[in-house]
């Protein structure tokens, strides 16, 4: 072989080896970046599981969550019932605040006595519980005269642990909803036509010392039915 033809036969061969490299790296970039997006995929999803699981505490076992809001913030509940399923109540509802520890307003339970003639009592909790007060604000949203109250369709959550109102504790609200009607501001137990608004007012008694999480507001006429548990929202608390 000549000269010529040996330079050729090795300038062809250095060649093919230099483009197999190119190659190979070319093909290493790809998994490079997979690699990378699995990796940001991964932590994406061990971020959000917690979250998502502190956030349905408070609600009841097989209760479908239908949002998921923060104290202050509006949330719209349809009253889901046989009896109106083609014209069913819609309220918004913002839940203000909770006050915990305290005794119920001096105010409302004096008025309450004062309406059957009875000296004003200031009522005590059980023992080893403390009242919880929930204020919130509702809007009749829906196309007719709705009424809601917050026995049966409200919780108080301390975690999982969910509380519902005694009766004792609905003839509370009740004070509380008299007290206000009376004073001009219409709660919604007594009615409220579309674009009204009133106040809610839900008394709860939870163990001295601990601090509700969530609030629960079913969409349902009550929380659990024969059906089992009714669809509902949580209301984060600050």
């Amino acid at each position: 072989m000549s000269w010529h033809w040996r330079s050729r036969a090795t300038i062809a061969v250095t060649c093919l080896f230099v483009a197999l490299a190119a190659c190979s790296d070319d093909a290493a970039e790809p998994g490079g970046s997979e690699g990378e997006v699995s990796s940001s995929s991964a932590t994406g999803d061990s971020t959000a599981a917690p979250l998502g699981s502190s956030e349905s505490a408070g609600a009841p076992p097989g209760a479908e969550v239908l949002g998921t809001v923060q104290q202050g913030k509006p949330l719209e509940v349809t009253v889901l019932a046989s009896n109106t399923a083609d014209d069913p109540a819609r309220w918004r509802f913002t839940v203000d605040r909770v006050v915990c520890g305290k005794p119920l307003d001096p105010a409302v339970m004096a008025h309450a006595a004062q309406s059957v003639g009875a000296p004003t009592a200031t009522p005590a909790p059980e023992t080893g519980k403390q009242f919880c007060v929930l204020s919130m604000q509702a809007v009749n949203v829906g196309k007719s005269m709705a009424s809601w109250n917050a026995d049966s369709t409200v919780s108080l959550n301390v975690g999982d642990i969910r509380y519902t109102q005694s009766q004792k504790d609905a003839s509370y609200s009740s004070d509380y909803a008299q007290y206000w009607n009376d004073r001009g501001e219409v709660a919604p137990t007594f009615g409220l036509n579309p674009g009204s608004q009133g106040p809610v007012h839900g008394v709860f008694q939870i163990p001295a010392g601990d601090k509700p999480a969530s609030v629960w507001v079913t969409s349902g006429t009550a929380i659990e039915t024969i059906d089992g548990a009714e669809p509902g929202h949580l209301v984060l608390l600050k």
